[in-house]
């Protein structure tokens, strides 16, 4: 796959598309307030318990669905109208955060709360790829579904990066309630956006009996194509080694550089502020999107990145390093999905997100290795450790890559 600029249009004009304008909307309101709940919920589990592995398994919660129902949500989203499971899903996360706002503000919230409500937001978040994201594939023309991805992912950047930086602030100011309170609203602006959403979509009855014919039909799919083999490989290194790392941020900016919570949403914004340069410049179209090369490229990156962050004595120090790590992620993210929804055979674009999501989802065992790691080794010696690894198995993945590959 490869996709020059000959037929590059910038992002204004890909916003002029009505659909697209409002998927792209939804989808990074929704995404901030995942990631403002994430910050969250990670500094309220470590104020409370003072262990980084409680709050990795606070992350896991939210996080586990994708590993077990992701490749089932592709086989849903090909068969059931993804604009009602899209709004759906919304709605259910607006209850979500409400409930947890309610509780909050009544004074009785506890760590498991937090724990199983990021389970039911992680059943809305295993449809993202498979829903939303294929979604924004098909609502422009084929021509521009590179840099369609590119600025949904650079949207998806600047809300890893607003939402910390939300969450930081309305914690320190008005408490956990209050950042619940926030997360309700934005989910039902979202949910409001995608109301007046026109999508058409073939859909037909989904039959239980033939969802692991389905899937298997999904895997076939994958095992056939060499660049899908490829992005099913890096997203398993990059998830279980490299974004691991978001369940140290709380960990490693109050116990090691002893900062406010409002300088660890800061912290935790650097990588995507990274991500916004070069998923810009891919999204306008500046730079050339060359398949698994740039797949591969942003994630060493990445992954150096963060060895350099664990190795920072100052907190500024490891601020920069982070941003020069996301330069790297948005090469990453936005090939991640482009690779599929290009090469994928298009009846079975869903069911391949759903394998890719499923993927994603190996995150929690990464997760709760690297917080097992931080209360055995120290928070910066687990991320330091957990990033050598993911070089490890980049490298392994790169090596074993057909040699006459066009990608």
């Amino acid at each position: 796959m490869k996709s020059g600029t000959e037929h590059a249009i910038g992002p204004r004009a890909l916003l002029a598309n009505p659909s697209y304008l409002r998927l792209w909307l939804a989808g990074g309101l929704a995404n901030a307030m995942r990631f403002l709940e994430m910050l969250v919920a990670g500094i309220f589990t470590f104020e409370l318990t003072g262990s980084a592995f409680s709050v990795a398994a606070v992350t896991v919660a939210r996080t586990l669905p994708m590993l077990f129902i992701g490749v089932l949500a592709g086989v849903v989203a090909e068969a059931v109208n993804r604009r009602t499971l899209l709004l759906g899903g919304l709605v259910v996360m607006t209850i979500n955060s409400a409930v947890l706002w309610a509780l909050s503000a009544s004074g009785q919230i506890a760590v498991w709360h937090i724990a199983a409500a990021g389970l039911v937001a992680g059943v809305v978040w295993a449809s993202e790829m498979a829903v939303r994201r294929r979604m924004v594939s098909e609502v422009v023309p084929s021509a521009h579904v590179g840099q369609a991805v590119a600025l949904d992912s650079v949207t998806s950047s600047s809300t890893r990066m607003i939402g910390p930086l939300i969450g930081g602030a309305v914690f320190e100011a008005f408490g956990l309630d209050g950042a619940y309170l926030v997360s309700t609203i934005v989910h039902v602006a979202a949910a409001a956006i995608v109301t007046g959403l026109v999508f058409s979509q073939e859909t037909r009855r989904l039959a239980l009996a033939r969802i692991p014919a389905e899937i298997a039909e999904g895997i076939e799919a994958v095992r056939g194509r060499p660049a899908l083999v490829g992005v099913v490989a890096v997203t398993v290194v990059m998830n279980m080694f490299g974004f691991s790392y978001s369940a140290l941020i709380a960990p490693i900016g109050l116990n090691e550089f002893q900062v406010s919570a409002v300088l660890v949403g800061l912290l935790a914004a650097a990588e995507p502020l990274g991500a916004l340069v070069t998923g810009f410049a891919f999204a306008a179209g500046w730079l050339p999107m060359r398949g698994v090369r740039t797949l591969m490229a942003g994630s060493f990156l990445f992954l150096a990145g963060l060895v350099a962050t664990a190795l920072a004595p100052w907190y500024a120090l490891a601020f920069v390093f982070m941003v020069v790590g996301g330069l790297g992620t948005a090469a990453f993210g936005s090939m991640q999905s482009t690779l599929v929804l290009t090469e994928a055979p298009a009846a079975l674009r869903s069911r391949v997100m759903g394998i890719v999501t499923m993927c994603i989802g190996t995150g929690p065992i990464g997760v709760l290795l690297v917080g097992f790691a931080s209360d055995w080794l120290g928070a910066s010696r687990a991320l330091l450790a957990m990033a050598l690894i993911g070089v490890v198995g980049l490298l392994l993945a790169r090596l074993s890559w057909p040699r006459d590959d066009p990608h």
